[in-house]
């Protein structure tokens, strides 16, 4: 069950980031900030949540961090 609530909190972060990384110029400051500013979040709600850095972990983290940034740029170029 605590997989999940983080699955679901790391997407909701993601959003946002993706929103801004859709803006941004490909491979600029800002688009490597977009990307790479949530990772500490991550890490930080793995350690709070004592999920620890297991390798069953990852598929389902990945998949809500990515999915996180994917709807956050459709969001921004639904509405641009």
């Amino acid at each position: 069950m605590k997989l999940i609530l983080v699955a679901l909190i790391i997407f909701l972060i993601n959003v946002p980031f993706g929103f801004w990384r859709s803006k941004t110029k490909k491979f600029s400051l800002n688009w490597f900030l977009a990307i790479h500013l949530p990772i500490p979040i991550v890490v930080l709600l793995r350690i709070y949540f004592e999920i620890g850095f297991e390798f069953s972990t990852y598929p389902v983290l990945l998949g809500a961090f990515f999915l996180g940034q994917f709807f956050g740029s459709r969001y921004n170029l639904k509405f641009s």
